[in-house]
């Protein structure tokens, strides 16, 4: 169905090249920052959950900031 208005469209292919690129570049932001990410932090982070203390939370968080 949207093929046959996309396909009269002149130039949409660029928003899937730009789409592309946009997804790419955050993809690997986001692997970049997790693997050199501090691993007290990622440690703290992952088991804040798990924590019933409200004021130790505050204080893992605010640290960061």
């Amino acid at each position: 169905m949207f093929s046959k208005y996309l396909g009269s469209i002149d130039g949409v292919s660029i928003y899937a090249i730009v789409g592309l690129i946009l997804f790419v570049t955050m993809f690997l932001g986001v692997a970049v920052w997790a693997l050199r990410a501090d691993k007290k932090y990622i440690g703290k982070m992952k088991n804040l959950p798990l924590e019933n203390d409200t004021e130790n939370n505050k204080e893992l968080i605010n640290d960061k900031l």
